[in-house]
C-alpha cells in the first residue's frame, strides 16, 4: 500500500510515543506509574489505528 507523507509522519509520531511510554514503563517496573505508562501505551495505540484509518479514508493519495 502505497502512503503519503503525511502518513509517514503521523506514524512515526505515534510510534514515538508508544515508545517512550513502553520505556518508562519497563525501567518502573512494579510502581504504580509503569502500571499507568503501560494502559496509556495501550490506548495510543487504538488511537493511533484510529487516526491512521481515517487518514487512509480521507486522504486522496493514500485511498
Amino acid at each position: 500500500m502505497k502512503t503519503c507523507h503525511q502518513f509517514a509522519a503521523l506514524r512515526e509520531e505515534y510510534e514515538r510515543e508508544i515508545g517512550y511510554l513502553s520505556a518508562h514503563s519497563q525501567r518502573h517496573a512494579g510502581r504504580p506509574s509503569a502500571k499507568a505508562s503501560a494502559k496509556h501505551a495501550t490506548t495510543t495505540k487504538a488511537r493511533m489505528a484510529r487516526a491512521l484509518s481515517g487518514h487512509v479514508g480521507r486522504c486522496p493519495e493514500c485511498g
